[in-house]
């Protein structure tokens, strides 16, 4: 079992725990909103979207975030999931992401829809 994120206690007041499938979309979701430089012993770690919600779009700047964001989920999760397709929707204050996904594991064909207001 892996620690489910974000981090809480489950009904028997232990640290709550979730499955293998669970975990990956998990970690994806901490990868893709996590800002380069934030965490201190992994300092390249995460693909800088959140710095985007507010900056002027246009294809050319959502096809870049789009590729940053691939290379990072290949980077650093790519032993765990084969990426097969990756969304990202900005509207106004809302970041929508959607990544299709092969868990190499099992061979499971997985989608996690991603969003985060701010």
């Amino acid at each position: 079992m892996n620690i489910d994120y974000p981090w809480h206690f489950d009904n028997k007041g232990r640290t709550a725990t979730t499955g293998d499938n669970e975990h990956i979309r998990d970690m994806l979701e901490q990868l893709i909103f996590t800002s380069p430089g934030e965490r201190v012993n992994r300092p390249e770690l995460g693909t800088g979207v959140m710095q985007r919600v507010f900056a002027p779009n246009s294809p050319e700047i959502a096809a870049a975030l789009q590729f940053t964001m691939q290379a990072a989920i290949q980077r650093w999760l790519g032993d765990l999931i084969e990426l097969q397709g990756l969304m990202v929707e900005s509207r106004e204050a809302l970041q929508l992401i959607t990544i299709q996904y092969t868990v190499r594991r099992t061979g499971q064909d997985q989608v996690a829809t991603l969003t985060r207001e701010v």
